[in-house]
Protein backbone atom coordinates (compact mmCIF):
# COMPACT_ATOMS: atom_id res chain seq x y z
CA UNK A 1 0.00 0.00 0.00
CA UNK A 2 1.31 3.44 -0.89
CA UNK A 3 2.24 5.70 1.98
CA UNK A 4 3.73 3.02 4.25
CA UNK A 5 7.42 2.18 4.59
CA UNK A 6 8.60 -0.86 6.54
CA UNK A 7 11.41 -0.39 9.04
CA UNK A 8 13.53 -3.48 9.66
CA UNK A 9 16.82 -3.94 11.48
CA UNK A 10 18.91 -6.89 12.57
CA UNK A 11 19.76 -4.96 15.74
CA UNK A 12 16.29 -5.72 17.17
CA UNK A 13 14.51 -9.08 17.42
CA UNK A 14 12.97 -10.37 14.20
CA UNK A 15 9.17 -10.41 14.22
CA UNK A 16 7.78 -13.64 15.66
CA UNK A 17 4.63 -13.42 13.55
CA UNK A 18 2.93 -11.54 10.74
CA UNK A 19 3.96 -7.99 11.62
CA UNK A 20 6.69 -5.43 10.97
CA UNK A 21 9.20 -4.13 13.52
CA UNK A 22 8.14 -0.64 12.50
CA UNK A 23 6.17 1.23 9.87
CA UNK A 24 6.43 4.81 8.72
CA UNK A 25 3.06 6.27 7.75
CA UNK A 26 2.74 9.98 7.14
CA UNK A 27 4.82 11.93 9.64
CA UNK A 28 5.08 9.12 12.18
CA UNK A 29 6.98 5.91 12.86
CA UNK A 30 4.94 3.25 14.64
CA UNK A 31 6.72 0.32 16.26
CA UNK A 32 5.33 -3.09 17.01
CA UNK A 33 5.08 -4.16 20.60
CA UNK A 34 8.65 -5.11 21.46
CA UNK A 35 9.65 -7.58 24.13
CA UNK A 36 12.90 -8.20 26.00
CA UNK A 37 14.43 -10.57 23.46
CA UNK A 38 18.17 -10.19 22.97
CA UNK A 39 18.60 -10.07 19.16
CA UNK A 40 22.03 -11.72 19.39
CA UNK A 41 20.83 -14.79 21.27
CA UNK A 42 17.10 -14.92 20.61
CA UNK A 43 16.57 -15.40 24.35
CA UNK A 44 14.67 -13.35 26.94
CA UNK A 45 17.11 -10.99 28.69
CA UNK A 46 17.01 -11.39 32.45
CA UNK A 47 14.25 -12.42 34.81
CA UNK A 48 13.48 -9.08 36.46
CA UNK A 49 11.52 -6.14 35.08
CA UNK A 50 14.44 -3.68 35.19
CA UNK A 51 16.70 -5.87 33.05
CA UNK A 52 13.86 -6.70 30.68
CA UNK A 53 12.84 -3.03 30.36
CA UNK A 54 16.43 -2.10 29.46
CA UNK A 55 16.49 -4.76 26.74
CA UNK A 56 13.10 -3.64 25.38
CA UNK A 57 14.29 -0.04 25.20
CA UNK A 58 17.55 -1.02 23.52
CA UNK A 59 15.53 -2.97 20.95
CA UNK A 60 13.32 0.06 20.40
CA UNK A 61 16.39 2.30 20.16
CA UNK A 62 17.59 0.10 17.27
CA UNK A 63 14.27 0.36 15.44
CA UNK A 64 14.20 4.14 15.87
CA UNK A 65 17.85 4.42 14.73
CA UNK A 66 17.07 2.42 11.58
CA UNK A 67 15.05 5.51 10.53
CA UNK A 68 17.55 8.02 11.95
CA UNK A 69 15.49 8.76 15.06
CA UNK A 70 16.16 8.74 18.79
CA UNK A 71 14.03 8.68 21.93
CA UNK A 72 13.57 12.47 21.80
CA UNK A 73 11.33 11.90 18.74
CA UNK A 74 8.91 9.66 20.65
CA UNK A 75 5.49 11.19 21.29
CA UNK A 76 3.58 8.16 22.66
CA UNK A 77 4.39 4.93 24.45
CA UNK A 78 2.09 2.03 25.24
CA UNK A 79 3.44 -0.29 27.91
CA UNK A 80 2.24 -3.70 29.05
CA UNK A 81 3.48 -5.06 32.38
CA UNK A 82 2.87 -8.63 33.51
CA UNK A 83 2.41 -7.43 37.10
CA UNK A 84 1.54 -3.74 37.16
CA UNK A 85 1.47 -3.34 40.94
CA UNK A 86 4.70 -5.19 41.64
CA UNK A 87 6.79 -3.92 38.72
CA UNK A 88 5.70 -0.36 37.94
CA UNK A 89 8.30 1.48 40.06
CA UNK A 90 11.28 -0.56 38.81
CA UNK A 91 10.11 -0.35 35.19
CA UNK A 92 9.47 3.40 35.46
CA UNK A 93 12.95 4.08 36.87
CA UNK A 94 14.57 2.43 33.83
CA UNK A 95 12.09 4.02 31.40
CA UNK A 96 12.78 7.49 32.86
CA UNK A 97 16.52 7.05 32.21
CA UNK A 98 15.89 6.76 28.44
CA UNK A 99 13.63 9.81 28.05
CA UNK A 100 13.90 13.50 28.89
CA UNK A 101 11.14 16.04 29.53
CA UNK A 102 8.78 16.64 28.03
CA UNK A 103 8.14 12.92 28.36
CA UNK A 104 6.02 11.16 25.73
CA UNK A 105 2.40 10.58 26.61
CA UNK A 106 2.08 7.05 27.93
CA UNK A 107 -0.42 4.35 28.72
CA UNK A 108 0.74 1.59 31.08
CA UNK A 109 -1.48 -1.43 31.68
CA UNK A 110 -1.29 -4.85 33.24
CA UNK A 111 -1.40 -7.63 30.65
CA UNK A 112 -1.11 -11.39 30.45
CA UNK A 113 2.23 -11.63 28.63
CA UNK A 114 3.76 -14.85 27.36
CA UNK A 115 6.86 -15.56 29.51
CA UNK A 116 8.00 -11.92 29.64
CA UNK A 117 7.45 -9.10 32.13
CA UNK A 118 7.24 -6.06 29.82
CA UNK A 119 6.36 -5.11 26.25
CA UNK A 120 6.44 -1.57 24.81
CA UNK A 121 5.40 0.01 21.53
CA UNK A 122 6.18 3.57 20.49
CA UNK A 123 5.01 6.29 18.13
CA UNK A 124 7.72 8.72 17.01
CA UNK A 125 7.34 11.97 15.09
CA UNK A 126 9.53 12.28 12.00
CA UNK A 127 9.55 16.08 11.98
CA UNK A 128 11.86 18.35 13.90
Amino acid sequence: MAGKQEIRTGDAPAPAGSYSQGLVAGDFLYTAGVGPIDPRTGEVAGDDVATQTRQVLENLRAILAARGLAFDSVVKATVHLQDLRRDFAAYDAVYRSYFTPPFPVRTTVGSDLMNILVEIDLVAYLGS
